[in-house]
């Protein structure tokens, strides 16, 4: 936590020069004050004192200071932020690089909800710990030292009292946040669950409600949400509780700074510095008494941010922990294939750990213009050569190589529709295609008659995952998608698996098409009409081939 936010030094720096300036500015403000108020009261015309002109200058720097403090807080606050938002954006990038390394099929075993918390609440999380926290343990040490300095200018037992009353509040701190770190790193994994958890029982509402168990996962999802209150308001107690203990020990210190300059100006106290106390010196140390403490009780306050920064950063490291491929980090860059194919596999294997070999060794090269199918019984590993083909995930042994500035096209029996509009996700694949070319893809995929009869044509909207299209449509739609990319490979994994006949024929026809536009196609099927396509065709059974044809 600490490297990352070395990283933005340069304006986290900055920030604690100007909240420097703006507590030396303070103590200035607050020592012309009292030189205002000794003035005042020691001037022998009363009121008319007040426009001595030993007044004059102590005001208009009073004055000065008073309209300069809010300034500098506010570049601190800027810079700070600047900071923060800087490094939580890269963390983000660096998340996103990192989830694009470990590849789809990893990725795949976190839930999504989980990782959309990580990326955003935890991420978010280090903002407290950057622009509050870090700055403040740095000017803990400036501003504190400067009014200790100068109230042992003014009496020297003064200052004993505040110096010997200060490390009661960062020990306490400490003490509190140790806990508090624990609190937050429960909350930040009880949120991830409960986000999982509420996702899950929307996504699976109509199952829950076919099988009359509506009811249950409502009381599933309360008692879930009870248990996240339960540990947030466990946090938040604790964090008042910690703040009212320091707020007490600051009090009682400045009582009794003020207990000692009342008798010692009353001429009660006998031994020491008191019997040299002047209203001046008074005064000064009474003003500055609170300021003393005030870095201090701010740093107790972001104590808590760094207690939820830290317990963010564990959960971010535990991701960030977990290692890429390096079989597919080694593969993913683009390698000359053997005769001219698009893609080749060469003795090839994929295993997983607790399984062992799931697939190969297996030699597959896909040539431009080519159709191959892939046929064998579940679990045969269809899927799994389609992934090592598209890169998802790399072999264990043997090879992938690819030709310069390989593509490809892929879609499955469940493609990917996001909440937006028909053109929204047509444009998934190719941003800036027109209205025009979305019309034409639409049209190729069969999709016609559906788009004519909407009245807001593309810009119907879609629920999340498709909702509004029925299974043969969101397959239709996907394969829109590939007619508008230009990927000479298209990957399709069981695209016809679940559909009735009538969408059967068109999705064929629609990738008759694209293999009549010299595409190369890898189809994984188990329908006669879909291996009837295929040029040549690879029969898999236990993860090894048994026929090639």
């Amino acid at each position: 936590m600490a490297g990352q936010a070395a990283s933005e030094g340069r304006w986290l720096w900055l920030a604690v020069a100007f909240g420097a300036c703006a507590g030396l500015a303070t103590v200035a403000q607050l020592v012309l004050l009292a030189v205002i108020i000794d003035r005042a009261i020691a001037a022998p015309s009363g009121l008319t004192g007040l426009v001595s002109p030993g007044l004059v200058s102590p005001g208009l720097g009073l004055l000065a200071l008073v309209a300069l403090r809010p300034m500098l807080t506010a570049a601190q606050d800027l810079a700070a932020q600047a900071a923060s938002q800087r490094l939580r954006r890269r963390v983000r990038a660096t998340l996103l690089d990192h989830l694009a390394r470990l590849g789809p099929v990893r990725v795949a075993a976190h839930h999504s909800a989980g990782l959309a918390h990580q990326w955003v609440e935890q991420v978010e999380a280090l903002d407290g710990y950057v622009a509050r926290f870090w700055v403040q343990l740095r000017l803990v040490v400036l501003v504190p030292v400067v009014i200790l300095v100068l109230v042992a200018f003014q009496d020297w037992l003064a200052a004993i009292l505040l110096a010997v009353t200060a490390p009661f509040i960062p020990l306490f701190m400490a003490l509190v946040g140790m806990g508090a770190e624990s609190l937050n790193r429960e909350q930040f994994v009880a949120v991830a669950r409960l986000s999982g958890h509420f996702v899950d029982r929307v996504r699976g509402i109509t199952t829950l409600r076919l099988f009359g168990a509506a009811e249950r996962a409502t009381v599933e999802v309360t008692a879930a949400a009870d248990d996240y209150r339960r540990r947030s308001m466990r946090t938040l107690r604790l964090a008042f509780l910690s703040s009212a203990v320091l707020e007490f020990f600051s009090s009682v210190a400045i009582a009794v700074v003020a207990i000692y300059i009342g008798f010692g100006l009353l001429g009660d106290i006998p031994f020491g510095p008191a019997s040299s106390l002047t209203l001046f010196s008074g005064l000064v140390i009474l003003l500055l008494a609170p300021e003393f403490f005030q870095p201090l009780r701010t740093l107790s306050q972001s104590y808590h941010d760094r207690a939820a920064a830290l317990a963010a950063a564990d959960g971010l490291l535990a991701l960030f922990e977990e290692a890429a491929d390096a079989h597919r980090e080694a593969g993913s860059g683009s390698a000359p294939a053997a005769s001219g194919a698009l893609v080749e596999l060469i003795g090839a294997s994929l295993a997983y750990p607790g399984r062992g070999r799931v697939l190969g060794p297996l030699d597959l090269a896909i040539a431009p213009g080519e159709v191959v199918v892939l046929t064998g019984p579940s679990g045969a590993g269809k899927s799994s050569v389609l992934q090592m083909l598209a890169g998802f995930v790399a072999p264990c042994e043997g090879a992938r190589l690819t030709s310069p500035g390989f593509a490809f096209a892929w879609m499955d029996q469940r493609p990917l529709l996001i909440q937006g509009s028909l053109g929204d996700n047509l444009r998934l694949t190719a941003p800036q295609a027109s209205d025009t070319e979305l019309v034409t893809a639409l049209e190729q995929a069969g999709l016609g008659e559906v788009l004519a009869g909407l009245p807001a044509g593309l810009d119907t909207g879609l629920g999340e995952r498709g909702r509004g299209l029925s299974g043969g449509q969101a397959q239709r739609l996907a394969l829109a998608r590939i007619f508008l990319s230009d990927a000479p490979l298209v990957l399709l994994d069981e695209p016809t698996a679940s559909l009735d006949a009538a969408t059967e024929a068109v999705l064929i026809d629609g990738f008759q098409a694209l293999a009549g536009q010299g595409r190369s196609l890898v189809i994984a099927t188990h329908h006669p009409t879909l291996m009837g396509l295929g040029d040549r065709r690879l029969a898999l059974d236990g993860g090894q081939e048994v026929v090639r044809v």
